[in-house]
């Protein structure tokens, strides 16, 4: 009798859960069509996506064992949210990268460089992560170069590491201190001409730039851009252990990262409208790079995107995790260039130099 409830027990439990994560799943669907500007919670969703499908593929195999007739719900389940679980996974191991750049190709890097802060706590480190980036990326042969959270001042020209080679660039400028002597933003470096730029301001934030370069007898255009953050700080991180350890002030930071993560949710959606409505602009092929704050479940990805190709997926295996903190599954920085272009390679660099992760693509103009 006892044992008998017991399983009735475990049944109803496992069914509720099982409901429970479907639900969940399914709202994350909405969020290609639901902008956090106004549905806010949509948001934390989306960060979770990649766990409800590790559940939802255990209940499978779970009911394939115990009750197969009740394994039709969760498939019809992952069926539906089939766009969603398409941008999670890139399902090309082996893809490899040729670090020899073919002359008719476009190489472009991406990357957050973290405000040249770098990941050591040694001064002296700390004091040469500038050039050791830069060296770093000019390694790659890239034709562009796409970077946020740059800076440069007059006692320390992070502009002129690039200059040897890149003669050419184009940056935002967004914050100035010291008179302007200092200046951090957002920054495109091009071994070719740019025969044009521009620069679309946020209301918060780095800015959205682009410019336009000649490669042989084609203009290509190229955007970067670095959205709103969550902007955590050292007492967030402190925040996220007491809620992971169950500090007795858990509530209390709950709600501080909670705050934080609605506003930063809030502005994301009204900037994914404003690039979406930007890079339609466009009167040439076009490559959107930078670092979204958001990941691939997620309305910035997906309007930002729109019919784009995401390089990762064309050619990369896996998650691939771009930031390095908080979660195995943050892809948030991306390489989304137009139809225009065939993707032959893509490869993640992770030279512990910053806590995002560089991103190397080459790019074939159609004909």
């Amino acid at each position: 009798m006892a044992k008998s409830l017991f399983r009735r027990i475990v049944k109803k439990t496992l069914i509720t859960i099982n409901v429970i994560i479907t639900v969940l799943f399914l709202i994350a669907c909405l969020s290609p069509f639901l902008n956090p500007a106004r549905w806010w919670l949509i948001g934390f969703v989306g960060l979770i996506v990649p766990y409800l499908l590790l559940v939802l593929i255990f209940f499978i195999i779970f009911w394939l064992i115990v009750r197969p007739r009740m394994v039709w719900v969760t498939l019809l389940t992952l069926l539906l949210g089939w766009q969603q679980i398409s941008v999670v996974f890139a399902w090309h191991p082996g893809a490899g990268f040729s670090k020899k750049r073919q002359e008719n190709f476009l190489r472009i890097v991406d990357w957050n460089v973290q405000s040249f802060n770098g990941l050591s706590k040694n001064a002296a480190d700390k004091g040469n992560t500038a050039s050791d980036l830069a060296k770093s990326i000019i390694k790659q042969q890239p034709d562009v170069i796409c970077l946020q959270e740059f800076n440069t001042a007059s006692n320390a020209d992070n502009i002129a590491l690039f200059k040897e080679q890149y003669w050419y660039h184009y940056f935002s400028k967004d914050y100035r201190r010291a008179n302007g002597t200092y200046q951090s933003g957002c920054i495109i470096f091009s071994k070719f001409p740019i025969v044009d730029s521009g620069k679309m301001q946020y209301p918060v934030a780095e800015s959205l730039i682009y410019a336009d370069i000649v490669k042989g007898g084609d203009t290509i255009r190229i955007y970067t851009t670095h959205l709103q953050s969550f902007k955590f700080q050292k007492a967030d991180y402190n925040d996220l252990e007491k809620i992971r350890e169950q500090d007795e002030e858990t509530i209390a930071a709950s709600k501080s990262i909670i705050k934080k993560m609605k506003l930063a949710f809030q502005r994301r959606g009204i900037q994914a409208n404003m690039v979406r409505s930007e890079i339609d602009k466009s009167p040439h092929p076009s490559v959107i790079c930078g670092d979204f704050n958001d990941v691939p479940n997620s309305y910035t990805y997906f309007h930002i995107k729109g019919d784009r190709q995401d390089v990762c997926l064309k050619k990369g295996f896996g998650i691939s995790r771009t930031f390095i903190a908080l979660a195995p599954t943050l892809r948030i920085d991306y390489i989304l260039p137009t139809r225009h272009f065939e993707v032959k390679q893509f490869d993640m660099v992770d030279e512990n130099l910053s806590d995002h992760i560089m991103l190397v693509t080459d790019l074939l103009l159609k004909k």
